[in-house]
């Protein structure tokens, strides 16, 4: 049976177009360098302070024991705060586990920190393969202990850190929840899982109807995979903490927001993973936009449907910071 691909959004299929057609071949691990220096290069010029309206810094603190030191972006509001810290966005960036650093989709949460006052910590990790699993996931957890015990030299709030990422950030921000329920850790106040990246598998309908079509199709899902996983990708022990899809029990996790496109590879397994939220007695907001690919609201931040799904995140976190 051939599966039909969904269709695009109408003003999201204009500019998808405008790029070209997918590669259908889609990128092996051959390609994860060059595919560094291409995504460096198009990252366009933004202003991180936001005009001024915030300030930057750069910190390095421990990494996991026995592995290097990690680095830390923190973006901090430079008006006087309201009444008491601020809210922190603890931020792991996409980029498949392969590409990126901790500046990549900043702009994203800048929004959020604008409208609710906020300061966003954003976490640098070990990308795939020259560091499979679990060097990325432990980064991360060890920026999240950092930020935990130092959320007031910054002027945030301990007990109101939200973590968040998009596509691998995403799959990195659940794995991270996770793993610091696992361990008893830090609690984060919520999670915003941002079209997340959770199913090594790559075998859900919707990763086989949107083969060769769109962003970050199966097969450079594939590829992400091997990287991190290498020979375990798709086997039956890869842990949870590597891929979230694979978690038998998901009680006892944040408040939850979700978001992905019907169009894209990761609908099926975003679906999923917030029903067995529900199922195992959770709290998780689900919203599956019609006819968006994958990161079509950073690609096309301009259409409706972007302009919506930010909004949305934004109102879910004005919600759960006002309990």
């Amino acid at each position: 049976m051939v599966l039909v691909p969904p269709p695009f959004d109408p003003e999201l299929g204009i500019a998808l177009a405008a790029v070209g057609p997918s590669d259908p071949s889609g990128p092996s691990l051959a390609d994860i360098a060059a595919l560094r220096g291409v995504a460096e290069s198009a990252v366009p010029a933004y202003d991180l302070t936001d005009g001024g309206a915030f300030t930057t810094t750069d910190l390095t603190v421990p990494g996991p024991e026995g592995a290097p030191d990690i680095s830390l972006f923190v973006v901090r509001p430079l008006a006087p705060p309201g009444d008491g810290p601020r809210p922190v966005i603890y931020h792991s960036h996409g980029g498949g586990m392969v590409l990126g650093n901790n500046r990549a989709g900043v702009e994203v949460v800048l929004e959020w920190a604008r409208e609710l006052d906020a300061v966003v910590v954003s976490v640098e990790y070990r990308l795939a393969p020259e560091h499979p699993y679990p060097a990325g996931v432990e980064d991360v957890y060890a920026g999240l202990l950092w930020t935990a015990r130092h959320a007031g030299e910054l002027g945030g709030d301990p007990e109101r850190i939200v973590v968040a990422g998009a596509s691998a950030g995403g799959g990195l921000t659940a794995a991270l929840a996770l793993l610091s329920r696992d361990r008893e850790g830090p609690r984060p106040l919520g999670q915003v899982l941002m079209y997340p990246m959770l199913d090594d598998r790559n075998d859900t309908p919707s990763a086989h109807q949107m083969a060769g079509v769109g962003a970050w199709d199966r097969t450079a899902n594939e590829t992400a995979w091997t990287a991190v996983l290498g020979e375990a990708r798709g086997g039956p022990d890869v842990p949870s903490h590597a891929a979230p899809a694979r978690a038998s029990d998901l009680s006892g996790l944040p408040p939850a927001f979700l978001d992905v496109g019907s169009a894209e590879t990761f609908r099926d397994e975003v679906v999923d993973y917030a029903s067995r939220i529900w199922r195992d007695g959770g709290v998780a907001e689900l919203h599956v936009w019609p006819g968006g690919f994958h990161g079509f609201d950073a690609f096309a931040p301009h259409t409706v449907l972007a302009r919506t799904a930010r909004a949305a995140r934004i109102a879910w976190l004005r919600r759960l910071l006002a309990r």
